[in-house]
């Protein structure tokens, strides 16, 4: 057979040429998730030949709120239709079930997805601009050397049943207990533990929530509990610190009775771990590279991720075809570092902001629910994040008034 009857054996970026069992990917991706599509999206774009593995069958749910706020609406791949369930306008904020004030904004602060729907379209983006998707594949390890390596320029992805992929860079984008993570050496210094019901109700509850979400904050240090509306569902979860299972739960059994919804039968019920990476965890090891949760990426306050999976996952499928196409480790450990850079340089400034304001929070739940609440600026500035028009880590740049009141919030708490 010629190599152009097999899959992804045309030129490319790495010479494309076939060694040992079958064709040398460009790059191969693992985790199809929104770090992972828009990775595999990305090196695609880039001319790669790209092969994106996922252990589950699509669509798969994903313990997830589903809000996508400015920056994930502006780092979707072209053409990218989100499959909005809700627009919110209206804001319910609570201590504890208390205090509760809602501020409403004409303009939509930010949409709300099903996730299966929102990775799918990903995934499609992905697949159209070139990636081959395949489902179905656990990734057991990754061997940068030994037997199954055949030279320097190339990685062995193994799979669980023993198949090997060959490649000449892999992106890590499996998730917050990742296995790629594990080879690169991601340290997280923030574990928390989410819990999330999916909660049908009749079409008189919906209205009630239709435009609008809460968001309590929690009676655990730096917890909180949210309801999302999407159609005839309500996503109901709360998130703390990992370490008392029991009391998140008693949380979120408190807080789905206080608001009248624990008569419903929830159509789902899950958890999730999230993790923060710690601020010299590494990001790539050789021709490795991790990006979203897999690396540990996302907001230490709200926990947000979709944003930081879609930013982070397009810089590493970008690097990643520049490490395809290294000639040398030194040529390719370059272009690792300079992804290092670009993550650290802007998503890890923004995690730092993040990481200071969940410090304030988890002491002074209260201070910061009165500012929300009672100071106007404070919601503006809320609801310019929420839209994309600026970022916590821009606001701390550019404005002295912010930087001034952090560092006061940073000595109260």
């Amino acid at each position: 057979m010629s190599s152009e009857n097999i899959p992804g054996a045309a030129d490319g970026p790495a010479g494309r040429e076939r060694s040992g069992p079958g064709p040398v990917w460009d790059v191969v991706v693992v985790g199809a998730g929104p770090a992972g599509a828009s990775a595999a999206h990305a090196a695609a774009v880039a001319g790669c030949r790209v092969l994106l593995l996922e252990k589950a069958q699509l669509p798969r749910y994903k313990t997830c709120g589903g809000g996508i706020i400015g920056p994930s609406r502006d780092a979707l791949p072209p053409g990218v239709e989100l499959p909005l369930q809700d627009r919110v306008h209206a804001v319910t904020f609570s201590l504890d079930g208390r205090f509760a004030r809602t501020r409403r904004s004409r303009r939509m602060l930010f949409g709300l997805v099903n996730r299966p729907e929102f990775d799918q379209a990903l995934v499609e983006a992905a697949q159209k601009a070139g990636a081959e998707l395949r489902t179905g594949a656990t990734v057991a390890r990754v061997e940068q050397h030994g037997p199954a390596v055949p030279d320097r320029r190339t990685v062995a992805v193994v799979l669980s049943g023993g198949e090997t992929v060959l490649t000449r860079a892999v992106v890590g984008a499996d998730g917050s207990a990742s296995r790629i993570g594990a080879h690169v050496g991601v340290r997280m210094d923030q574990v928390d533990l989410g819990l999330e019901a999916e909660i049908p109700v009749p079409k008189t509850v919906a209205e009630d929530w239709a435009g609008r979400v809460l968001i309590d904050w929690g009676p655990l240090p730096g917890s909180y509990g949210w309801v999302f509306p999407k159609g005839d569902t309500l996503t109901v979860g709360v998130i703390s610190a990992r370490g008392d299972g029991a009391a998140t739960k008693r949380y979120l059994e408190d807080f789905t009775a206080r608001l009248g919804l624990a008569g419903f039968e929830p159509r789902v019920s899950s958890g999730h771990l999230t993790r923060c990476r710690a601020d010299d965890s590494p990001l790539s090891r050789g021709r490795v590279l991790v990006c979203g949760d897999a690396a540990g990426l996302l907001e230490p306050w709200t926990r947000e991720g979709i944003s930081y999976a879609l930013r982070s996952g397009r810089l590493a499928g970008e690097w990643a075809a520049r490490i395809a196409g290294a000639s040398d480790a030194v040529d390719a450990r370059r272009q690792a570092l300079n992804y290092a850079f670009a993550i650290k340089s802007g998503l890890g400034v923004e995690m730092g902001v993040g990481r200071r304001l969940y410090h304030v929070f988890a002491r002074r739940p209260g201070m910061l629910h009165a500012t929300l609440t009672g100071f106007r600026p404070a919601w503006n500035t809320f609801a310019e994040i929420t839209r994309g028009s600026t970022t916590l880590a821009e606001l701390v740049r550019t404005h002295p008034l912010a930087r001034r009141a952090l560092t006061v919030l940073d000595r109260k708490s």
